[in-house]
């Protein structure tokens, strides 16, 4: 049985993909309540969750920080956190063949990429 869309889910939605960036639970809701009234924290735990397993969200899990979320389907990035206001923005590209840091013998999976320092607004 699908869930059923109601004004709350479609607010988060929208915030999501709207942010451009990954948003964790607080962030989603302080921009989907303009579109949504009584929306709580709850609701927003939950939707994410729905998110996830739905395949429509992907989480961002980076070190020492909660899990934030974005939109599923983009293209391979990596992602800079903020360090003056914590939030965490997309970056495109990758620093590409990774195999000289291979130690031998050893075979890569995967990789995530984090930068940090201060983003536009803090610099």
């Amino acid at each position: 049985m699908k869930p059923r869309s109601t004004p709350q889910r479609r607010a988060i939605r929208a915030a999501i993909d709207e942010a451009g960036r990954p948003l964790d639970a607080h962030e989603v809701l302080a921009a989907a309540q303009t579109d949504a009234d009584n929306l709580g924290l709850a609701t927003v735990y939950r939707t994410l969750k729905l998110g996830v397993e739905e395949g429509w969200l992907t989480p961002v899990d980076l070190p020492n920080a909660p899990t934030r979320y974005e939109m599923a389907g983009k293209k391979h990035h990596h992602h800079f956190e903020c360090r003056a206001c914590s939030k965490v923005f997309e970056v495109h590209g990758c620093p590409g063949n990774l195999k000289p840091l291979i130690p031998d013998g050893f075979t890569l999976e995967d990789h995530e990429v984090i930068l940090y320092g201060l983003c536009d607004e803090c610099a």
